[in-house]
């Protein structure tokens, strides 16, 4: 990898905290974003040997002036950012026809919204070390729900839909900078979140894809090492794509039985 400097939203679990922990131990410096001060130093405690290249940064990134808050902390730190990696999300079940407004309003506002803010407030840190040579690197977590959404989670398949197509435009708009963009679309990882969606009995009609046509579900280290590539200087040629990181999962449908 030939950067050095990266800001990780939700760092404190799952995807986020796998891609610290790849590359806190390659030797970047990470700026990690997570709702608690609990959470992240929670995390902080399992990363070994990086952890002293793992700077907390407690923010809801759904709250405009938290995010800008954190990102100017990050400024106080670092001249610049050679990565922007949004793993911070939220799944909430439920039929869309009875979905409280609330909940809709908060899936968007921390999947999508969260991302907006956060690329929009690192775009200057990015753009302040990017060269043809160096580009700057977003990624976004998008999911298999934005390829093949599933019942009783419209909310959260439209808003990872809505992550891929910001993706693609963004990554269009930031290209002269030159900042490359780009989405992963994991299918079932092991992380917390799948865990409290797991339960049949309060999931309703819901049910995590499960284990890929590969013969198992995703583990984050699978995730996070997409992730390491599209920030190595081998993706220096890719941008505005949602690349599936689903074991095949969404490739063809298998009948059931």
């Amino acid at each position: 990898m030939t950067h050095h400097t990266a800001a990780i939203t939700g760092a404190a679990s799952g995807i986020g905290l796998a891609a610290a922990r790849r590359l806190t131990a390659a030797g970047w410096t990470v700026f990690g974003l997570d709702l608690t001060a609990a959470g992240l130093a929670t995390a902080a405690a399992t990363l070994g040997p990086g952890a002293d290249r793992f700077h907390p940064l407690p923010c809801d990134v759904a709250d405009a002036a938290a995010v800008n808050a954190a990102f100017r902390a990050i400024a106080a730190a670092t001249p610049a950012l050679d990565a922007l990696i949004c793993c911070a999300g939220i799944l909430r079940t439920g039929p869309l026809a009875t979905m409280p407004v609330a909940v809709f309003d908060q899936v968007f506002a921390v999947n999508v919204r969260g991302s907006f803010l956060c690329a929009q407030a690192a775009v200057p840190l990015l753009s302040a070390g990017a060269t043809p040579g160096r580009p700057g690197r977003i990624v976004f977590l998008s999911s298999v729900a934005a390829l093949r959404p599933k019942i009783d989670s419209g909310a959260y398949a439209a808003s990872k839909a809505a992550v891929s197509q910001l993706t693609r435009v963004l990554a269009v708009e930031l290209g002269p900078v030159p900042i490359l963009v780009n989405a992963l679309a994991p299918g079932t990882v092991d992380t917390p979140m799948i865990h409290a969606v797991s339960d049949p009995a309060k999931a309703g009609r819901y049910r995590p894809s499960g284990k890929s046509p590969l013969g198992r579900i995703a583990q984050p280290e699978d995730v996070a090492d997409v992730i390491g590539f599209l920030l190595s200087d081998a993706a220096r040629y890719v941008t505005g794509t949602t690349i599936p990181v689903d074991g095949g999962t969404q490739a063809a449908f298998v009948p059931a039985g």
